[in-house]
């Protein structure tokens, strides 16, 4: 075989083509797929998707081959392709081909006779290597057997594209899950390391008030009690930002099957609900198989919030469930304030709220159902909102069913 000669921009291709990130990966079904229509469309043997690298030729996959999955760049008719970026390589016979003819090519044992390959050529114009189909017998295509080949060749491409993409999130993913993680246990000990002044703050706060209560003016009083409730809030505002990213480490948790009246009465038990407020289980009780705690997590957002964003003298809320084949449905209908319609569009964002007051006087942080849709979507599962300002607020949601 003659001597390869390299291209003037060899180390610009070369970068590219280590840019995209394939090299010496594992077959992939889709690539597959190429060569076995290639070789059905033109009557071939054997077809490959091969890399020119610096030293070798690379099957990225192959067809009517198995054992090898490189042969050296000096011995492969595929690098000569490299040399003509717009011109494809079709040898009839190479015993007949000056380049070839002084020795037989065989691959894998096979002697290779007719050889046809498209240059793959990424964006930027720089070869990469070639869609090949190769014979032990002398052949001719079609000018239909040519296109085709030349669209299957467009077709690897776009292949290499969306795998350098693929390969790309990943890499985001995985740097967006470290950096998630790091801000959890940032959470956790920022956490930590408030809470335990606030509940001094609170206790301080209490103390004094109680020693000084005959010595102060009711104005002067009326500060403890601002601080005391100040002290409440950002403590739940720490409360609510751990369990935000908590909810990461509970969408982990395996699948299980439960009541869901079960889980329902002991969040009503932790609200520590008053002879004001009414709640309507579904009757049914049905049984459902997914994160329990995950669900939990969800209700008693949903449900706290119901309790708090609400003006009734009787507060009365009201949970529905359905299923099909693929999800669970819920619904957790409230008589509360409702929402504004120019924010039920943004009410799921983080540290974005309604700007209503609860029933206390008090603003939220837009944390809650933020958790709430991270949750129910990590669940594969979607939650929307309706509402009717002072009427009633309803949100339904959907949880995908483990299989």
């Amino acid at each position: 075989m003659a001597t390869n000669v390299i291209p003037t921009n060899e180390n610009f291709r070369l970068e590219a083509l280590k840019l995209l990130n394939i090299l010496d990966s594992e077959p992939q079904k889709e690539f597959d797929e190429i060569t076995a229509l290639a070789a059905y469309i033109c009557d071939a043997n054997i077809a490959t998707i091969s890399l020119i690298d610096s030293h070798r030729q690379w099957f990225k996959s192959k067809y009517g081959i198995v054992e090898i999955n490189e042969i050296s760049r000096n011995d492969a008719i595929c690098s000569h392709i490299i040399l003509n970026p717009n011109t494809p390589l079709l040898i009839k016979d190479t015993r007949e081909d000056e380049r070839f003819n002084d020795t037989p090519v065989f691959i894998e044992g096979k002697l290779i006779v007719f050889y046809a390959g498209i240059p793959l050529i990424d964006k930027d114009g720089f070869v990469l290597g070639s869609l090949s189909v190769m014979d032990s017998t002398p052949k001719e295509l079609s000018n239909k057997q040519f296109e085709s080949l030349n669209s299957l060749a467009k077709q690897v491409i776009i292949l290499f594209d969306l795998n350098k993409k693929n390969n790309d999130l990943q890499v985001i993913q995985n740097k967006l899950e470290k950096y998630n993680k790091s801000l959890t246990e940032f959470a956790k000990v920022i956490s930590h390391d408030l809470k335990m002044p606030l509940a001094n703050i609170i206790t301080s706060t209490d103390l004094l008030k109680l020693k000084l209560e005959d010595k102060l003016d009711p104005e002067s009083l009326e500060y403890f009690k601002y601080i005391k409730n100040s002290s409440f809030s950002m403590s739940n505002y720490i409360n609510d930002v751990l369990e935000h990213y908590r909810s990461d480490t509970i969408i982990n948790n395996d699948p299980e099957e439960f009541y869901v009246n079960h889980i329902l009465n002991k969040i009503v038990d932790l609200l520590g609900t008053k002879p004001d407020f009414t709640i309507y289980f579904p009757a049914e009780n049905p049984i459902v198989n997914c994160n329990k705690n995950a669900l939990k997590q969800i209700f008693f957002n949903l449900i706290a919030n119901s309790i708090k964003y609400n003006d009734k003298e009787q507060i009365i809320i009201s949970i529905e469930t359905n299923e099909d084949e693929n999800f669970y449905y819920f619904r957790v209908t409230d008589n509360g304030m409702g929402i504004p319609n120019d924010k039920l569009d943004t009410i799921f964002e983080l540290f974005t709220t309604a700007n209503t007051a609860d029933r206390n006087g008090n603003k939220g942080n837009g944390i809650g159902l933020s958790t709430v849709k991270k949750l129910i979507e990590n669940l594969g599962g979607y939650i929307k909102v309706s509402s009717k300002e002072k009427i009633q607020t309803t949100f339904e949601f959907s949880i995908k069913k483990s299989n």
